[in-house]
């Protein structure tokens, strides 16, 4: 059983964890989520042994063997059977038979034995990464975004390889369709903090989200109760009668811990502007064909009509030719053969990976933006910057300092940069983490326009596709229907496995309550106007009473220091009117208190039902 220790780490003034500690138990298939850069790698190469913590251990079970399978990709053998054998423990060396079992139970065939491992596509390349990393057979099993650039099929068979994993595993990926399926425990890194459940990153997220309301409620209960506290002893601090009962108070005042507001954390919050389209079709494309020089065809007398709002997912191994399409519908590339013809209204909107290469290293984010915008409104610009996290002074860095991911949400943040009416959308999830995919999934869900997107991600293609664009089987197909049709009608023709996990039946058991997603949407949008509708007098109720409060309190504020004066006077008579009314104020502002917590808990028990609603249909919905 591997334990983490009060692990502190930080990078200059950046904390990512204090004083963090969990335990790894036996054959638990554990998801690492939280946003990029607070930790998750970071957590791993610790693991590991690649960096050190500031403070506390990490306590591994003596002869518990680790294996990492990285994100990057490092081969120096001639073929992949002796790649795969370079991964052998020294006292195994030569046993090339325990090799061959392995890359043989992974896909790959005898011929494939003696290729060069560059040769392989991306996903077998990865699927060789992972077998060096079996054949030293680790007691625990590391993975650092296993499906970056695979096409779906190998990610559909990563997944039901690794729900069988017999041991431990610790798992990183932006896909939480992919995650959900493979582990039985999520941990979250939040707030340099950890929080380990049992179950899927839904039930992690709803936790997360409790925990905070509960902390919030208590914080704002304790400083009203504090401020009560401190009225009294200030207003019966002198009265010897009263000497005990404000020593109590005292002493309840000093138990009471301080907690501070918790800071907002910084997500991936956007809507692409629309602008308005007259027509009922947006395009029509007809006996497409595109080849490459001296290459076969990749697209041959291709035919596809698309209407207005649309929702097409075009999908397939990679290197077939779904990039290649997006180009053509986009414009950066000529046809060989055939046609597409635009509606003349029609605003594109076009974002695919390698367009980073387009961005001006000497330009800052800020610039680069106003640059895609047009029109010199630099207000849109910087909300458009905050909106892809580049708020403040981050919106002033040059584009030739920012990562992988920032040069992606810059991406974004020029699509956002002047209204649309067609998206045009590959593989937009890329570089982005888990959180920020779900910001991408709900503004593409939200877009009043038309949208084309290439995706491997299932929980975008379950929650978006009604019409596919198929490669496979070396050709181009289009089917009209969702994901999950398209899976229960025969799915994919390349997949391998001959006796499908946990992950497969996972996934047509969350299909099949997605068939009415219309209707689950119309639903949502009723709950939340009924929603906006039954709390909107209880929010009203609570800020009357709130200021009615605060009147009281000023009105008993003022009584208090005519009380003084009185006092010093001496003058009885109207020490005992002022008595009299101090006590009918208290009196009034108890009696709110006491209405403002009953309107106060109806509004939250409201809220929660509605909220918990949503969250069933959101989870149908994904």
């Amino acid at each position: 059983m591997l334990q983490i220790e009060n692990l502190t780490k930080s990078y200059g003034s950046r904390q990512l964890f204090d004083q963090i500690s969990f335990k790894f138990n036996p054959r638990e298939r554990l998801g690492i989520v939280g946003l990029n850069g607070h930790g998750k790698t970071t957590l791993m190469r610790l693991i590991i042994g690649e960096e050190s913590a500031d403070e506390g251990n990490i306590v591994v079970p003596r002869n518990y063997r680790i294996g990492y399978v990285r994100q990057s990709l490092k081969f120096s053998a001639e073929t992949v059977l002796m790649e795969g054998a370079s991964a052998l423990p020294a006292q195994e060396e030569g046993q090339l038979w325990r090799v061959e079992k392995i890359l043989a139970g992974l896909g790959f065939s005898a011929t494939d034995l003696e290729r060069r491992p560059r040769e392989l596509s991306g996903g077998f390349q990865v699927r060789l990464n992972l077998a060096k990393t079996i054949v030293a057979e680790p007691d625990l099993l590391l993975l650092d975004e296993p499906t970056n650039f695979l096409d779906i099929t190998s990610i559909r068979w990563i997944e039901q390889f690794l729900s069988r994993w017999p041991r431990e595993l610790m798992l990183i990926t932006h896909d939480r369709s992919f995650m959900d399926k493979v582990v039985t425990h999520v941990l979250g890194i939040h707030r340099r903090s950890v929080r380990k459940i049992q179950g899927d990153t839904a039930k992690y997220y709803q936790q997360i989200a409790q925990d905070e309301e509960i902390y919030e409620k208590t914080r704002l209960n304790d400083e009203r109760r504090t401020k009560e506290i401190e009225l009294f002893i200030s207003r019966f601090r002198a009265k010897a009668r009263l000497a005990g009962m404000v020593q109590s108070r005292i002493k309840t005042l000093d138990k009471i811990q301080k907690k501070d507001k918790l800071t907002s954390i910084k997500t991936l919050e956007f809507q692409f502007r629309s602008c308005p389209f007259p027509g009922k079709q947006v395009m029509r494309i007809q006996h497409l064909s595109f080849a490459y020089p001296g290459q076969p065809a990749l697209i041959n007398n291709f035919a596809l009509a698309v209407a207005t709002g649309d929702r097409v997912c075009v999908v397939g191994p990679n290197g077939r030719g779904k990039s290649t399409l997006m180009r053509l519908l986009a414009g950066t590339l000529t046809a060989s053969g055939g046609q597409i013809k635009y509606h003349p209204q029609v605003k594109l909107g076009f974002f695919e990976q390698s367009n980073v290469a387009d961005l001006v290293d000497a330009r800052t984010v800020e610039e680069e933006i106003l640059a895609a915008a047009g029109d010199g409104n630099r207000q849109l610009a910087r909300n458009i910057c905050g909106a892809m996290l580049f708020s403040g002074d981050d919106a002033l860095k040059q584009i030739g300092i920012l990562s992988g991911g920032e040069k992606s949400r810059v991406m974004l943040g020029k699509v956002l940069a002047t209204p649309k009416n067609l998206l045009l959308l590959d593989e937009p999830t890329n570089h982005l983490d888990m959180e920020s995919c779900d910001a991408l999934l709900a503004a593409i869900d939200d877009f009043d326009g038309t949208v084309v997107m290439v995706t491997h991600n299932e929980m975008f293609l379950h929650a978006l596709a009604e019409r596919l664009v198929i490669f496979q089987g070396g050709g181009i197909e289009v089917f009209d229907g969702s994901y999950q049709q398209f899976l229960d009608q025969g799915g994919w023709l390349e997949e391998s496995l001959p006796e499908p996990g946990a992950g497969s039946a996972a996934s047509a058991a969350s299909g099949n309550a997605r068939s009415s997603k219309k209707a689950l949407r119309r639903e949502r949008s009723a709950i939340i106007s009924e929603k906006s509708r039954r709390l909107a007098p209880l929010k009203k109720q609570i800020a009357q009473l709130e200021n009615l409060i605060m009147e009281q309190e000023e009105t008993l504020q003022g009584l208090n220091q005519q009380m003084q004066s009185a006092s010093q006077k001496g003058n009885g008579r109207q020490i005992a009117e002022i008595s009299r009314k101090i006590h009918t104020c208290q009196s009034t502002v108890d009696d709110l208190y006491s209405d403002l917590e009953t309107a106060t808990a109806e509004h939250d028990s409201q809220q929660a039902a509605y909220e918990s609603q949503l969250a069933a249909l959101e989870k149908e919905l994904s």
